[in-house]
């Protein structure tokens, strides 16, 4: 049985899918193609996916909405694939639950380095349905799920939250009203070896404020330590 990674590109243009699916065939993974929203969801129910390259811009339903309907169903990792050099897309494509993205036009050697840095930081916490289900926590009026990775408001609503976002709020959860520097937050969170963001943890920290606080502009939640990092303030249980 072949169990290298399987990885589902979807975009609309036929030649950049044969194109990437041969780079993708030549590095050693398995690939399955999609025209638009779907394919890619006949193609996930009959498949094990290991990761989504999805094209931003789609006929019918987009990039972001499919992304959004990903995350809250999966913890698939998803890149997504931008034509444009706005950053408003490229946030627009984080905040809706994506771990990362390309913009066109992009090379195969950071493609193919994206997607491995990804599946490494997915594969740091592999999803095992026969595994015993893991505690959550619970925090002001969130709880987080370990077992299924997603974060849920007060009535039960599941909030999108990324591969990178997640192990963060977890880091902070763990270790709640400890001051934890910016190194501490890279190692504990995603591992010095992966460089699959090139952003901050200052930026990933504005991400997640603004998912989880009711002000993100005067955070009550994750608070700022000058000069030493963040504290996570709120009473942590265990759900």
């Amino acid at each position: 049985m072949n169990t290298s990674p399987h990885i589902l590109v979807v975009d609309d243009h036929q030649e950049i899918r044969e194109v990437v699916a041969k780079l993708l065939k030549k590095e050693g993974f398995r690939v399955t193609t999609a025209a638009d929203g779907t394919a890619m969801r006949a193609a996930l129910s009959g498949n094990r996916i290991s990761l989504i390259v999805l094209d931003l811009m789609l006929p019918g339903e987009d990039g972001l909405s499919l992304c959004r309907s990903v995350r809250a169903e999966s913890q698939i990792p998803v890149i997504m694939l931008t034509a444009k050099g706005e950053e408003i897309d490229r946030v627009l494509g984080l905040e809706m639950g994506a771990d990362d993205y390309v913009a066109k036009p992009f090379s195969g050697r950071e493609l193919v380095a994206r997607i491995r840095a990804v599946l490494r930081r997915a594969e740091a916490l592999p999803e095992d349905p026969h595994a015993p289900q893991a505690e959550g926590y619970v925090f002001a009026h969130w709880r987080l799920d370990t077992a299924q990775r997603h974060l849920e408001d007060a009535e039960g609503t599941i909030v999108p939250l990324s591969t990178g976002e997640y192990d963060l709020l977890l880091a902070f959860v763990e270790r709640p009203q400890r001051v934890l520097n910016r190194d501490q937050l890279m190692d504990l969170a995603r591992g010095r070896a992966s460089a699959a963001f090139d952003r901050s943890i200052d930026t990933q920290v504005s991400r997640l404020r603004r998912k989880i606080e009711g002000d993100p502009k005067n955070p009550e939640l994750i608070k700022t330590v000058w000069g030493g990092g963040y504290v996570f303030t709120p009473k942590v249980d265990k759900a």
